[in-house]
């Protein structure tokens, strides 16, 4: 998990930034013998419309499966990309003010705007790590002014072996790897994240992404928010995640990144993107207080 960025710091550095792009599978074979073998899976290429560039992390302009056009569009990134601070283990915020700004961007990540939150409508770093922003535009008028659409939150588990990518809005780079397997527990510091995506060795994340959606490349969904990697092999430390098992067994996985999955999400969310934590299926940390 990297702390959000300082302004000086990101600006810096921003400009050495390299500009990457995913590429789409390549097409089927050619001649007679192609009818004979199955189609490879189709996947839709993968660019920066939909993400946001905050002023220390990365995020996504998001839609769940029963959005509508009118409703007011959703931003999401890490718990620890919070402006207020890192929520503390345990910790879960619902419904605070907020006037945070994001930078919207086109395919080829280019600035074409801003949009503006009104509210946090979630945050937490307790079994997962993120924040859900409510903002003062509707999808239907972030499209008429931008022509943006949001990402759609997958509601499938992430799929072991699946081709993903990590697009940051930040730093204006994405980074393909794939699902190298799942940390039924991952520990950093004081907090701890259950069920996390791990990732092969080819996404080597770095600050600044934190809160970048994963998009799996066969359904341009979003399938998990990027949030960790291991920096330099040791133990259970802030920015040094490891792995616990059932049994209490630790493993580190130098240089691995993680995120943490995304598809339980959208049960907490109902008509008019509003949330209710007590929903059928919702399985996200409530604040102390609230109660099924």
């Amino acid at each position: 998990m990297y702390r959000p960025l300082v302004g000086t710091l990101a600006t810096a550095a921003l400009g050495a930034a390299a500009l990457m792009t995913a590429t789409p599978a390549g097409a089927a074979p050619a001649g007679a013998a192609a009818h004979h073998k199955p189609k490879p899976p189709q996947t839709k290429a993968v660019d920066f419309a939909g993400t946001v560039a905050l002023d220390n992390c990365s995020g996504s302009i998001v839609k769940m499966p029963t959005s509508q056009p009118n409703d007011p569009a959703l931003v999401m990134t890490n718990g620890h990309c919070l402006e207020t601070g890192m929520p503390s283990a345990g910790q879960v915020i619902v419904d605070q003010p907020s006037s945070r700004s994001f930078t919207v961007l086109d395919k080829s990540a280019g600035d074409l705007g801003s949009i503006r939150a009104t509210k946090v409508v979630y945050s937490t770093m307790t079994d997962t790590d993120v924040t859900l922003y409510e903002t003062g535009s509707t999808y239907a008028q972030i499209e008429q002014k931008y022509g943006i659409k949001p990402l759609e939150v997958s509601t499938d588990h992430p799929a072991k072996g699946a081709a993903i990518t990590v697009v940051s809005g930040y730093w204006k780079k994405t980074y393909t790897c794939g699902i190298d397997g799942f940390a039924p527990t991952l520990k950093e510091g004081d907090w701890t994240w259950k069920d996390s995506v791990r990732y092969t060795p080819e996404c080597k994340v770095i600050g600044g992404t934190s809160g970048s959606p994963v998009v799996d490349n066969a359904t341009g969904k979003v399938t998990a928010i990027n949030n960790t990697i291991n920096e330099n092999g040791e133990r259970c430390t802030v920015n040094n995640p490891c792995e616990v098992d059932g049994s209490g067994n630790v493993t580190v996985h130098d240089g691995i990144g993680y995120a943490q999955e995304t598809y339980t999400i959208p049960k907490c969310f109902g008509t008019g993107n509003k949330l209710d934590l007590n929903a059928a299926g919702c399985t996200l940390p409530k604040p102390s207080g609230i109660r099924h």
